[in-house]
């Protein structure tokens, strides 16, 4: 008899299949990382690295190991990779640890603006908590106020500055950054985890000239294994020729234990795949993608932060439905067969549980082979779900809140017109298998 996991896992299978995933970090997997993902693999014990393990029998995991490590260096162009970080938020922590002291100064993104919770937002995290915290913001079209860099990096004198996004769906000027590196002594670390499949293809601007370290996860635009991998560019070795064996013993004995060998395996295909020409292909029609759907919503008369993307995300501001209206939206959207997540924008005037906005992406629609075509029955799709909603208004009075989400979501699971959107939604998935090129 199958234990219970696998029927759950049928069902998730079923729910990815006839969705619409438009969640920007996520994506699916080809068949062949998916293959060494449940391999015998996960059997074995690797603690330390290639050739230096502190167990036996490792001799196939340090060819495995070694593969990834120079594909990786070789479709960046760098002369140091660790694949080993388990996901981006450890390999963060491991970049701090490996380049400065608790209570030194760190500059990153806000939350608010688009940063991520790793680039030092205070008080609830470990980047916020050990190390002294500067954030910078953006200006009033939602592009990072680089005037704003300088003047604090001048006033803090930060030991690292990252450069680095989750929400900011315009390109990183890294040359801009450097500049204010160079300008206060400061390490630059770019946090490349949304857009490495971008910048490998030369659809992003690459961190590589510029950076001394970079760090990505290998999901997203990437589409390998839930993991991570830290480089160090010919620039971090000029400022510190041990800076690859700092990272390394960051990791372990630092911060890891044994690495997760199938994910170094799936890393390995997926750089191998990242290679191909095809890869490319795909990383040029993420972009083509984003730019139809974001035409698709303003069209519909959504705001979107910053006008528009120029990435593979996009980040819709629904103030003009209400405050705090992205839990609404975004549940909604679900019950109609699409996927996406509430997000903060700018400007919020909520509450991060309770945004007004809603953080889309391209990449995983690109990988089931959907065009520019497909983007607009997307947008239409997403207008008839978020307008079937707009009545329900999150109570400003915080208590009668929990009420009103569970009778909100009652009422939606049941709603007429979005379960007709998601019979068309199911529809249209049936020409779509879950991995092309």
């Amino acid at each position: 008899m199958k234990d219970k996991v696998f029927k759950i896992i049928e069902k998730e299978l079923v729910r990815q299949t006839e969705m619409i995933g438009l969640i920007p970090s996520e994506n699916i997997v080809s068949p062949e990382v998916s293959q060494v993902l449940s391999s015998c693999l996960s059997n074995k014990y690797s603690e330390g690295y290639s050739n230096k393990r502190y167990y036996e029998g490792n001799q196939f995991i340090d060819e495995i190991e070694l593969l990834a490590i120079e594909r990786v260096k070789k479709l960046f162009g760098v002369p140091f990779a660790n694949v080993q970080p388990y996901s981006g938020s450890p390999a963060n922590l491991a970049i701090y640890f490996a380049l400065i002291k608790p209570g030194d100064t760190i500059m990153g993104l806000k939350l608010s603006m688009g940063g991520h919770l790793t680039h030092g937002h205070p008080k609830v995290t470990a980047s916020g908590t050990f190390y002294k915290s500067v954030q910078y913001g953006l200006n009033k079209n939602a592009r990072i106020n680089f005037d704003e860099v300088r003047e604090l990096a001048l006033k803090h004198r930060p030991k690292i500055i990252v450069a680095g996004n989750t929400a900011y769906p315009f390109e990183l000027d890294f040359k801009k950054f450097r500049e204010i590196a160079d300008e206060v002594g400061a390490w630059l670390m770019a946090d490349i985890s949304h857009v490495t499949g971008l910048v490998v293809t030369g659809e992003h601007m690459s961190p590589v000239p510029y950076a001394d370290v970079i760090m990505s996860t290998t999901h997203k635009t990437f589409r390998g294994p839930r993991g991570a991998m830290i480089l160090v560019t010919d620039k971090g070795f000029e400022r510190d020729p041990k800076l690859g064996s700092k990272i390394d013993s960051a990791i372990i004995p630092g911060l890891q234990g044994g690495p997760h060998n199938a994910t170094t395996a799936g890393i390995a295909i997926a750089a191998g795949e990242a290679l191909k020409p095809e890869f490319k292909n795909y990383a040029r029609q993420i972009k083509k993608n984003a730019t139809a759907l974001a035409n698709a919503l303003k069209k519909r008369g959504f705001t979107l932060v910053g006008g528009g993307t120029e990435t593979h995300l996009i980040l819709i501001d629904l103030t003009s439905y209400g405050i705090s209206f992205g839990t609404q939206a975004a549940f909604a959207m679900d019950v109609a067969g699409m996927y996406a997540n509430r997000n903060t924008v700018p400007t919020e005037q909520g509450s991060p549980f309770y945004p007004s906005g809603l953080r889309i992406g391209t990449p995983l629609v690109t990988t089931r082979g959907m065009k520019e075509a497909d983007m607009d029955k997307i947008a239409d799709w997403m207008f008839r779900a978020i307008e079937e909603v707009k009545e329900y208004q999150l109570p400003e009075d915080k208590k009668e809140r929990r009420v009103f989400i569970k009778k909100f979501r009652s009422e939606a699971l049941g709603n007429e017109n979005l379960l007709k959107i998601r019979k068309e939604v199911i529809a249209f998935t049936k020409k779509f298998g879950l991995f092309g090129w």
